[in-house]
């Protein structure tokens, strides 16, 4: 059975989505680095960084990094079609927005990690800055990747559940609405997904774009 640790309104969506997929036996640990408890206790003494996702596979392995999960699911379990489509777009998309967006937003939720003692004023600079980066860097993303979001069967890859999942934090969907719509539409094509649809709800029970 794999073992996913993670939470809701967190990246651990993507590899609920995923595993659902899969069709393979697994369950949830409650856990977070903002998170005290049992679960995040476990979690830190497999990953000392506490990130989430993190996964254990039925022999052991300690997998972590969303995009690295997802690309290890898609090989492992052709049938689930995580990497249908023009493989290595989907990998150079789901590498993207792991260097791109998700280390943004890592910046935005945690400016002292990076300026450690300097007043809010210089915080907020950062933040502000720091979002108008990740809102231009889904605008590229938008122009590069639109078309690879889909199997041919029509049905949500990784690239596209990790774009979905990553684009609904920090205001990027409002942003995308204003200045790329024909894109956030092709991401609530995804967010409308059977197998999508009900984790996001889940995750996220009274999200809307504003």
């Amino acid at each position: 059975m794999y073992i996913l640790y993670g939470t809701d309104e967190s990246g651990s969506c993507m590899i609920e989505i995923a595993l659902q997929r899969c069709a393979v036996p697994w369950r949830r640990v409650e856990a977070s680095s903002w998170q005290d408890g049992e679960g995040s206790e476990a979690l830190a003494r497999i990953n000392p960084l506490k990130q989430i996702p993190t996964l254990v596979t039925p022999d052991g392995q300690v997998l972590t990094e969303s995009a690295a999960i997802l690309i290890h699911l898609g090989l492992e379990y052709p049938q689930a079609e995580l990497l249908a489509g023009n493989r290595a777009q989907i990998l150079r998309g789901l590498l993207y927005i792991a260097a791109n967006c998700y280390s943004a937003i890592g910046i935005i939720d945690y400016p002292q990690r990076w300026l450690g003692d300097a007043d809010e004023a210089l915080q907020a600079q950062l933040t502000t800055g720091t979002r108008r980066y990740l809102h231009q860097a889904w605008v590229v993303f938008a122009d590069q990747f639109a078309d690879q979001l889909f199997t041919p069967c029509n049905v949500p890859n990784a690239l596209g559940i990790m774009a979905a999942a990553v684009s609904r934090w920090d205001e990027a969907r409002e942003a995308l609405h204003n200045l790329a719509p024909g894109f956030a539409h092709t991401l609530e094509r995804v967010d409308a997904d059977p197998v999508v649809a009900p984790v996001f709800a889940r995750h996220w029970p009274d999200w809307q774009v504003s």
